[in-house]
């Protein structure tokens, strides 16, 4: 790290722009190399000071809501992708408006807006979301092709007769995987759906592709690319979420209190529940700098939140000295999923959103207050 973590708000996320940079540089490598279009997966990464910076390398946006498609629209504007399991009456006009592709996850859906979609006066992309039945997710809440999934058309239900008004298919199968269980995917979708790619504008291999990691294979990814593109005339889509801000973060916290017990626990004013949901919903484990597993250095701690919630834990680490309160604690590749995710339960603040520039060193790009919570509320 190059920036003096005393000196920054506490909480906040830290996003540092030279290792977004890498990533991104990485992301576009794939596009020169295939022709391909890498999409930011917002529901990831929603950063949008950065879009201006992501726009350069990437093709647009991908959006599930109307919310999200506006904020890719007005601060990114380049392409923006839509898709959600439903669309509401409510919203659809605006997401008309704000969209260039629209994903459908039924034929039902289809055949309710496509007259709007095809009557817009601006050409606006359909596409349909397919479920191959094929994943290997092994965390359920994240696997899209579990059994009873609502997620995308079985080959059982697809209707052939309805393609006339389909520009292109969508599946989204992955969950922070490499690429060779793309190809192994990509293997079964060119069984099963194959015959109906025929004609078809574009294919979206949707996101769950840990490009930027550093044992991914590019090469196998730009082979999969290749091969289905070539074999149908093809543009393919990608929309990584992770692999854009992937240990591109951080999250700064401070000890607050120390409580001893079996396990002496310290108390920080962060928030697994609040800040990094993920750590409880996954279940995950964030990385700290200068920490180790339980018992691997002198001093073990439990560490958890400011909240009334018993399992607010973030989890077991040790560290070379005594944890004391103001201690700085720094964890990492806090970027992806943890934004976009976070809330004020027990009026817990949220933490400062802070990005490390090239050229300009630590910027604070935002602090937030009793106002962003108060008006939440009613």
């Amino acid at each position: 790290m190059n920036f003096d973590v005393h000196s920054l708000p506490s909480p906040c996320y830290i996003v540092d722009e030279a290792l977004l940079i890498k990533n991104l540089e990485k992301l576009k490598s794939v596009i020169d190399q295939t022709g391909c279009k890498i999409l930011l997966a917002q529901k990831g990464f929603s950063m949008f000071s950065v879009y201006p910076l992501i726009g350069k390398y990437l093709d647009g946006v991908t959006s599930s809501s109307l919310w999200e498609a506006r904020l890719g629209k007005e601060e990114m504007g380049k392409e923006v992708h839509t898709y959600s399991p439903a669309f509401s009456e409510t919203d659809f006009d605006e997401i008309l408006e704000v969209s260039d592709h629209i994903v459908f996850n039924s034929f039902h859906q289809l055949r309710k807006f496509k007259d709007k979609v095809q009557g817009y006066p601006k050409k606006v992309e359909i596409g349909i979301r397919i479920n191959p039945e094929y994943s290997e997710v092994e965390t359920a809440i994240y696997d899209p092709c579990a059994l009873g999934s609502r997620l995308g058309v079985r080959l059982a239900n697809f209707e052939p007769d309805q393609l006339d008004d389909i520009d292109g298919l969508h599946f989204h199968t992955m969950c922070e995987q490499n690429s060779d269980v793309l190809e192994r995917t990509v293997k079964v979708v060119d069984e099963k759906f194959g015959k109906y790619l025929k004609g078809m504008k574009w294919l979206n291999f949707g996101g769950g592709h840990h490009i930027t990691r550093q044992d991914y294979d590019i090469d196998k990814l730009v082979q999969s690319i290749i091969y289905m593109r070539d074999k149908y005339d093809l543009e393919i889509y990608l929309e990584p979420g992770e692999a854009i801000a992937l240990n591109t973060g951080y999250l700064v916290a401070t000890v607050l209190d120390i409580v001893e017990s079996q396990i002496p626990a310290a108390i920080l004013d962060t928030s697994a529940a609040c800040h990094m949901p993920d750590v409880l919903e996954m279940p995950y484990r964030p990385g700290i700098i200068n920490a180790g597993n339980p018992n691997e250095k002198s001093y073990t701690y439990r560490l958890g939140g400011p909240t009334c919630l018993a399992g607010d834990i973030i989890g077991d680490y040790s560290f070379d000295e005594p944890l004391k309160a103001g201690d700085k604690l720094v964890f990492t590749d806090m970027a992806h999923y943890t934004m976009v995710k976070n809330n004020t339960f027990n009026g817990v603040n949220l933490p400062a959103i802070v990005l490390n520039t090239v050229d300009e060193g630590v910027k604070v790009v935002k602090e937030f207050g009793y106002e962003d919570f108060r008006n939440r509320l009613s």
